[in-house]
Order: structure tokens, then C-alpha cells, then sequence
């Protein structure tokens, strides 16, 4: 089965770039601009640069980054290893079954307003001859680089194209348990907790639309364009308000104004199993790339056999550096942490000078 070739995937992408480290000759890309260290990577050049202009406003790290990078977890997450254990289909995984079957997926109660980005891609992936699948990847990984403060993820090319819908119920939703959570995480690919809280890296870059739809493109953290360690430490805070409606599914309390925190983000940096390693991200901006890298390359596998893709992360922008560092915003200080973490004191930071902070929606693209 697909789930069990994934234990190969460290060794066979440590295999990749020895090779490719090896290799002093490249290929002529056609486009007569580009070299790769394997012919199958030049036609995601022009992938990438369609990207660049047609979606990401010519490399900013916006709207349509949150919502390609969000597309990245709801396809690839459609994968169940106890479904396929009974015998039953457990879902292609990150195969771009949430595209090809948009009609269905994007229904599902999770996804919902996944719809606008599927529909923003599509011509995109019209354009050039690239599976679903591949296409929900790299766009993820080439929108992040946009990011100052982003890690540089790597992407394996050369996923089939979905036959099948994923099954529903396999993506977390905000109101879920921390129990919930982790076993859901558990059963796609058997992500430990720490992996958990490292792929939830994603919501310092993210926003909510539909959680309180009378707000569109809130944010999870006050600095949405950079991706730094400030939603670690912002959503450890006392929460004193919500920046629009009270009442809706999934959503509690927050420190900030215009900022929005959801239920299992905070209950996710309280839980015992999570707390720690949560709080260790909060003035580690190298820890939380690392491990934000190493779990989007798992995640982007789930279902797939690697033994049969190519390396082709060389494509991937660089981003660029740090442009924050920790801090907590103006008005709120070490007095406002709920202290989770029985191991270790939270960190000491410096105050942003001024007044109390409100953060801005993110505008849309």
C-alpha cells in the first residue's frame, strides 16, 4: 500500500540530493534560461513563473499564499491508514483529489471556501501539463517562499492523478479535540504531536474566512506577512475578546483586536502532550523552519510512493530571510501568558513600544 512506502521517504530523499550533490554536469532546460540535475524538472519553471504572476501578485506573500498553502493540508490530509488496513478506501492522500473532484471535497464541512482557490488555480494548471496533485504541492511550497522567514520546502514531483474523492471526516476542524486532532494526525500518516505543532507553523502566514464570515482575512497572528514565531506566542496569551461576532463554532477568545484565535490552536498550546514543544517555538525561528520543512515533506507525500517521484525542490525559490523576531505586542507582557508548559518558564521577550496593538485584515489579492 502507498502509507507504507513513506517510511523509505528520508532515505530515499537523502539518496536524491547525494546524488544530485554529485552531479557537476546539468541538463539544458528547453526554455534556454533555466538547468536542473534532472530533465523532468524544466517544464516547472514556467510553473513556477505562471505562479509568481497570475497568483501570488508577483511574489508577495499574501492571500493566495495562506489559501495555496491551506489547499496543501486539505488535499494531502484525505488519507485514512486504518480505513485501508480494514480493506476499505482510505482516500488518495496528496493526490489533487479536492480539484479534480471539487464539486465533492469542497463541500465537505472543513473545506468549506477551499472552492475559491481551487477555482483560482484552475486555469493555471490548464495551462501546462502538470497532475492536480503535483500542482497543489509545488504551488504550496513556491507561495511560501514569498514569506520572509520561511524555510525552503523541497518537492517531489511525479504524483498520478486522483481517481476518487477523499472520504469526509478526514480533515481536523477547529472545534475538535485535542484527542481528535492528534488521532486524525496519527491515522493520515503517523505524525507525532510535535509534528502537529510543527506544521501548525502554517497559521503565523494564515487567516480565516469563514470561521466569522462577517470578517474576512482575519489573521491568526498580528504579523500575517512574515512567517516568524509570533503565533506561538500570541496564541499563549489571555484571550480578552473577538474581532467580530461572539458565538461561532471554533472560535475563542483572543489577546488582540482584529486578531482571531481558534479552539484548537489554543487548546492545542495548553494540552500537556503539545504545551512544551509548542512554547519551544516561541523564540526559535531556526527550530520552527526545520521542523516546518521536515513535516510539509511528509505531509506532501501521504499516498504516494516516493521510489517513483524526482526530486525537483531545486525550483523552489528561496526565500527570504527573518524579517521580526519574537517579541510580545505593544501593550501585553509576560503577565499576560497562560503558561502551559510545566518544564520550562516561558521566555522573556521585549514589548513593541506604542499603543496596544489591533491587527488589520489581510487584504484580499
Amino acid at each position: 500500500m502507498a502509507f507504507k512506502s513513506f517510511i523509505t521517504l528520508l532515505s530515499v530523499l537523502g539518496a536524491f540530493q547525494a546524488v544530485n550533490g554529485a552531479v557537476t554536469r546539468r541538463v539544458a532546460c528547453p526554455d534556454g534560461k533555466n538547468t536542473a540535475t534532472n530533465a523532468a524538472c524544466c517544464q516547472l519553471f514556467a510553473i513556477r513563473d505562471d505562479l509568481q504572476k497570475n497568483l501570488f501578485d508577483n511574489g508577495e506573500c499574501g492571500e493566495d499564499v495562506h489559501e495555496s498553502l491551506r489547499l496543501t493540508f486539505h488535499d494531502a490530509i484525505g488519507f485514512s491508514i486504518s480505513a485501508e488496513r480494514r480493506g476499505e478506501f482510505g482516500g488518495g492522500g496528496a493526490d489533487g483529489s479536492i480539484s479534480i473532484f471539487e464539486s465533492i471535497e469542497t463541500n465537505f464541512h472543513a473545506s468549506i471556501g477551499v472552492d475559491e482557490i481551487v477555482n483560482e488555480q484552475a486555469p493555471i494548471v490548464a495551462r501546462h501539463n502538470i497532475t492536480a496533485g503535483d500542482f497543489i504541492q509545488f504551488a504550496g511550497a513556491v507561495g511560501v517562499s514569498n514569506c520572509p522567514g520561511a524555510p525552503r520546502l523541497d518537492f517531489l514531483f511525479g504524483r498520478p492523478a486522483a481517481t476518487r474523492p477523499a472520504p469526509d471526516k478526514t480533515i481536523p476542524e477547529p472545534f475538535d479535540t485535542v484527542d481528535t486532532i492528534l488521532a486524525r494526525f496519527k491515522d493520515a500518516a503517523n505524525f507525532s504531536p510535535e509534528e502537529v505543532v510543527a506544521l501548525l507553523a502554517s497559521h503565523t502566514i494564515a487567516a480565516a474566512d469563514e470561521v466569522d464570515p462577517t470578517i474576512p482575512g482575519t489573521p491568526f497572528d498580528s504579523t500575517p506577512g512574515f512567517f516568524d514565531t509570533q503565533f506561538f506566542i500570541e496564541t499563549q496569551l489571555r484571550g480578552t475578546g473577538f474581532p467580530g461576532t461572539a458565538g461561532n463554532q471554533g472560535e475563542v477568545l483572543s489577546p488582540l483586536a482584529g486578531e482571531m484565535r481558534l479552539q484548537s490552536d489554543s487548546e492545542l498550546a495548553r494540552d500537556s502532550r503539545t504545551a512544551c514543544e509548542w512554547q519551544s517555538m516561541v523564540n526559535n525561528q531556526a527550530k520552527m523552519m526545520a521542523t516546518f520543512k521536515a513535516a510539509m515533506l511528509k505531509l506532501s507525500v501521504i499516498g504516494q510512493d516516493v521510489r517513483r517521484m524526482v526530486d525537483c525542490s531545486e525550483v523552489i525559490p528561496i526565500p527570504p530571510p527573518p524579517q521580526s523576531t519574537a517579541h510580545f505586542p505593544a501593550g501585553l507582557t509576560n503577565a499576560d501568558v497562560e503558561q502551559a508548559c510545566k518544564d520550562t518558564p516561558f521566555p522573556t521577550l521585549p514589548t513593541d513600544p506604542g499603543p496596544k496593538t489591533s491587527v488589520p485584515p489581510v487584504p484580499p489579492s
